[in-house]
């Protein structure tokens, strides 16, 4: 189930709400063993071992939450969890394990022993959750908070964090469905984009990748371009994004777009920037995101999953 981006609710007593966290989806089937799916459906459990031991179960669950990394303090860090999304070696991964471990933050319960809970409201789905309890080393559920939605959200920005999600109690859990019923509410801008292309660098970037060209799917799922992002790169993901990006050229553009000297991809790579502001050209109504800075890969989406925040 995936929330929609919007403004706090006007009835605080219809709705719950809970830390936005930054991090990676994911459903959780705990019986004999952990197994963890990504929003894209892909099987992405050996790549956190630290999660196993929540697993057996008996009664056997499945659970809805995001796995996350927590800086020093207390905040959760995307950027950290970065070399551990795309990494498959078990030696490797257990190295990275033990230098920046991922907590799994349970915020759902949508199945129990043979019973299903998504046709149950939110509000006792969450207190079954509560009442599972299941708490480790690695593992835990997020408190609800309480109060005005508007103090809750002043909170969450005085402690630096996302944002926070609303949901409905009444809500029903509806799997694949984007809905107004959760909704996000953020303190910083950020947006999922489409990587279209990339543009040369110069100077120290010579040879390597300067910005990467950006679109995200309108209305009828044809790619809107929205300008270039050129900053938040290491040279370690410069060069990851170039190997990425090389089998992907192609020799004409997917977006309506005029850069002479763009290196053109197949639209097959989604990340995540923040950015100031969208600005609008009055002349020709485009779009484009100002001081847009990189912020990572999100292997965890699929670009007909990207919407306009």
């Amino acid at each position: 189930m995936l929330a929609t981006a919007g403004d706090l609710p006007a009835d605080d007593s219809r709705w719950g709400y809970e830390v936005k966290f930054d991090g990676i989806r994911a459903i959780g089937y705990v019986d004999d063993g952990l197994r963890l799916m990504s929003r894209n459906d892909k099987n992405i459990t050996p790549a956190w071992p630290e999660l196993a031991d929540l697993a057996p179960a008996s009664p056997p669950f499945v659970v809805d939450g995001e796995i996350v990394a927590f800086t020093e303090d207390g905040r959760t860090s995307f950027e950290a969890l970065q070399p551990r999304m795309h990494q498959r070696n078990p030696a490797t991964i257990r190295t990275l394990a033990a230098a920046v471990p991922a907590t799994y933050m349970i915020f759902d319960l949508l199945h129990i022993g043979d019973r299903p809970l998504i046709d149950l409201p939110y509000r006792q789905r969450r207190e079954l959750l509560e009442q599972l309890a299941p708490h480790g080393p690695h593992w835990q559920v997020p408190p609800r908070l309480h109060g005005r939605g508007a103090d809750v959200l002043a909170e969450s920005r005085r402690l630096g964090l996302e944002g926070i999600v609303c949901k409905r109690l009444d809500s029903t859990y509806t799997p694949g469905r984007r809905t107004p019923l959760w909704t996000k509410v953020k303190n910083s801008r950020d947006q999922e984009i489409v990587v279209v292309g990339w543009r040369p660098g110069t100077g120290r970037r010579a040879g390597h990748i300067g910005s990467l060209l950006m679109a995200v799917p309108g209305r009828d799922g044809t790619l809107i371009y929205i300008g270039n992002v050129g900053t938040g790169f290491s040279q370690a993901t410069l060069d990851d994004l170039r190997t990425r990006l090389r089998p992907l050229e192609r020799g004409t553009p997917t977006v309506d777009a005029d850069v002479p000297d763009a290196i053109w991809v197949a639209p097959e790579l989604v990340g995540e920037i923040s950015f100031a502001e969208w600005t609008n050209n009055r002349t020709t109504g485009e779009r484009r995101l100002r001081h847009p800075s990189w912020r990572g890969l999100r292997p965890d989406k699929t670009p007909d999953q990207i919407e306009w925040e």
